[in-house]
């Protein structure tokens, strides 16, 4: 999906690549990959989507045509 809507004008980020009990000024907690599965998980698909105060309605609705236009396109598959 990001390359999606990268080629189409919407800029995204990755705020989070490695989740928190995963990153090294955390290793003294002494956890490790596995135990938590579902911030893993989220890890891996989480993107951050262009939100804004001063965002258009038209801006909006290309974000969201957009985010539209891929899962219809089958490519979320």
């Amino acid at each position: 999906m990001r390359e999606h809507l990268r080629d189409r004008g919407v800029g995204t980020e990755v705020y989070y690549p490695v989740p928190l009990h995963l990153q090294e000024c955390f290793a003294y907690l002494d956890y490790g990959e596995g135990d938590f599965p579902l911030a893993e998980q989220a890890a891996k698909e989480t993107l951050a989507l262009p939100v804004y105060p001063e965002m258009t309605d038209d801006q909006q609705d290309h974000v969201v045509n957009m985010i539209a236009k891929f899962f219809h396109s089958g490519s979320a598959h």
